[in-house]
Formats: C-alpha cells, structure tokens, sequence
C-alpha cells in the first residue's frame, strides 16, 4: 500500500516537473511572438502627406485605378482618412484618377483578354462601386460585332472540344463556359439553337 502511494507521488512529482517545463517553454514563444510582432510593427513605414501622395500617384500611373482601390491602398499606407480624403481629391484634380476612364479600360481589357460578357463586366465593376452611368459609357466601348464574333468563337470550341460526346454534354460545357464569362442568357441560347442546326444540316 505504501509502496503504491509512493509511486503515485513520485508520478505526480514527475507530471509537475514537465508542466513546469513546458509552461516555461509557452511563456517563451509567447514572448518571441510578441517581441516579432513589435518588431514588424516598428518595420511599417510611416508616410507623410506628400511621401503618400507621391507614391499613389505611381500607383495610378502603373494602371488605371478606381477609387475603391486607391483608397484600400491608402489604407495599406496606414493614412488617416482625413489625409485620404485629400489625396484622393488631389489625384482627381490631377486626373491620376477618373472613374469613367477606369471603367473605359477595365469593360475593353476583360473583353480581349479574358473573353469576358457583358453580365460578368458589369458584376464586377460594381463590385468596385462604378456608376451605373459610368458602366454604361464602358460597355460602349466593346463594338457589337466583335462582342458577337467573340461569343461564337467562345461557343465552337468547347462544342468542338467535346465533339465526342453526347449533345447534353455538349451543351452543358457551352452553356457553363459562357455562362463563366457572363454572357446573356437570350444569346447562349441562340448560339446554342445554331450549333445544333449546324450539326443537322
């Protein structure tokens, strides 16, 4: 019995002596983490009103920007608001920033590059807080011929990527495809009715 106690003991002795330890341990990292994070801290730049100014204004002269993504930038910077406000005024006094411009470029851009529809356009800048007024002034500059062209090029070659298979799947990889790239519902269906009589004919 007595032996049995001891040996309880000694277990809770030795179960004591590794809490200690790695309670030393924690209080360690705790403190590495927390020398890390002022040393991070410390390594932000801090930037004046000009600093700042100067630095978005080649940020907007890289690319166009909206004012959603300056003032997220500025935010980044660590400015205040009052001196965003002012910066932001200053850029489009300066014409570094204008919206419509943006739009212009982002409706011409996604339409080349990433084939994208006039659905998909419009989600995504006013995602970034675009006018409707300044939407539509950007899709005008997509022509209807090329918007048209471009859909029937998207269309034949996943229909003819997947010639091999059944005409349901077919159509679903089309329809899913245009629909990715936000084209209008009315004209996948045309597309659609028109690769199926062409397959017909």
């Amino acid at each position: 019995m007595l032996t049995s106690i001891y040996t309880i003991a000694l277990v809770i002795k030795t179960i004591k002596r590794y809490v200690v330890k790695i309670e030393a341990v924690l209080l360690e990292c705790r403190f590495f983490y927390e020398i890390k994070y002022l040393r991070d801290m410390q390594k932000q730049v801090a930037y004046s009103l000009d600093e700042a100014q100067k630095k978005i204004e080649h940020y907007c002269a890289y690319q166009e920007r909206c004012h959603q993504e300056v003032i997220q930038k500025l935010r980044q910077m660590k400015m205040i608001p009052n001196a965003i406000d002012v910066i932001i005024g200053k850029l489009i006094q300066e014409n570094y920033l204008n919206e419509t411009r943006f739009a212009q470029s982002f409706a011409r851009g996604k339409f080349r590059i990433k084939k994208w529809g006039r659905d998909r356009i419009i989600r995504e800048l006013k995602m970034r807080q675009i006018s409707a007024y300044n939407i539509k002034i950007a899709l005008k500059e997509i022509p209807e011929e090329d918007y048209l062209n471009t859909l029937s090029e998207i269309a034949e070659k996943f229909w003819q990527s997947n010639a091999h298979r059944t005409m349901a799947y077919r159509k679903k990889k089309v329809i899913y495809a245009l629909r990715y790239r936000g084209w209008e519902s009315h004209l996948i269906y045309e597309i659609i009715t028109s690769l199926e009589n062409n397959l017909k004919s």
